[in-house]
């Protein structure tokens, strides 16, 4: 905890809650809405930090006077309930130790998710659905809401492809450690000679950008489409053309929102979606070219990066941290904290071995 209060640097911390405040405070704070914004955000989030840190501290402050009545009294349910406490406060700092590994740029924003189904026909698409409910699930363990932008069904069952925002603070730095190829292996429910299949999908994940992000998309380079939603089979969800596919034209970068009623709620959405892929792609273009110029000829370490085997054994493992669960359904139910936190470490050990 004394290791994670320096990191955090509780004193600064204290500091810039108590100017954040004073702007909130101010009567002419909403004048300017993009700023009001950012400050009551940057506000809410630091608080809740700071009160975590500060809340965990107190648990472990009033688990040393339980122990400590227990030893005195001679009291076994007292131990054992100090016991059971200290476990739980094992798990809180440990999560919160792992909050601090994420001092990346964009980790302290909210994410946006995109899944696409690979190889393996009607069984991907089924695994990106697969998917796509274990990380909603996930989300909704911890309390975060999930907004979907966009879902395209496909024939039979499942998703071609999928892009939906978690938004919670730090979620981009969480899950950007999900992004790569996943594999799935099973006896596929759409075979009728029960044969083992392996199929594939695509997660992608980019950080909900800022109204100060400097991502500025002339006209004339985006072609914008609109065209009626539709839902699984094909059924019309929508009377109006509604939805919306923005495509950057000199990328050939293409984005799809269909989950508003409204044609100009939909673009407006996209354009959101747009412009986070965009900033994720120079991103990555400015990485590869350092990478270039100090001679790293390895491939990203997120292009497959985790297995999901049904049968003839039942195990998910992460290829890169090594860390593996044998229970398969708890993890597609949204039991990824435990892959999160070591491929959180793995990539900070990784980044430092890099420096």
């Amino acid at each position: 905890m004394k290791t994670i209060g320096q990191v955090l640097d509780l004193d600064t911390m204290r500091t810039e809650i108590a100017d954040l405040s004073e702007q909130v405070a101010a009567p002419d704070l909403w004048d300017d809405q993009d700023n009001a914004t950012r400050v009551t955000g940057r506000l809410s989030m630091l608080q809740g930090e700071f009160d975590r840190f500060n809340n965990l501290a107190e648990r472990i402050e009033e688990l040393g006077v339980l122990v400590e009545l227990g030893q005195e009294e001679n009291d076994a349910d007292s131990m054992a309930e100090a016991e059971a406490e200290l476990i739980k406060i094992k798990k809180s700092v440990e999560s919160l130790e792992i909050r601090t590994l994420l001092s990346g740029e964009y980790d302290v924003r909210e994410a946006l998710v995109s899944i696409r189904a690979g190889a393996g026909g009607v069984d991907a698409a089924d695994f990106a659905e697969m998917l796509m409910r274990m990380y909603v699930r996930w989300a909704e363990q911890h309390n975060y809401p999930v907004e979907v932008f966009e879902t395209s069904y496909a024939e039979e069952a499942g998703l071609k492809s999928a892009t939906f925002a978690i938004h919670a603070p730090y979620a981009y730095g969480t899950l950007s450690v999900e992004a790569g190829t996943h594999r799935l292996v099973r006896i596929s429910p759409f075979d009728n000679q029960g044969r083992r299949q392996t199929s594939f999908a695509a997660v992608e994940v980019v950080p909900v950008l800022e109204q100060t992000d400097e991502i500025d998309i002339p006209d004339e380079e985006i072609r914008t489409d609109v065209y009626r939603s539709g839902g699984p089979g094909g059924q019309s969800v929508n009377t109006t053309d509604s939805a919306v596919r923005l495509t950057h034209i000199p990328t050939g970068v293409v984005v799809s929102c269909q989950n508003e009623k409204s044609q100009l709620q939909n673009k407006a959405s996209a354009m959101i979606v747009l412009k986070a892929k965009l900033l994720a792609r120079k991103k990555a273009e400015e990485k590869a070219h350092l990478d270039g110029l100090r001679g790293d000829v390895q491939a990203s370490w997120g292009d497959q990066m985790r297995n999901y085997v049904l049968n003839p054994y039942q195990v998910v493992k992460d290829l890169r941290t090594g860390y593996e669960s044998g229970n398969p359904s708890t993890v597609f139910d949204g039991d990824l904290d435990p892959f999160l936190e070591a491929g959180i470490r793995w990539r900070r050990g990784a980044e430092r071995v890099e420096a």
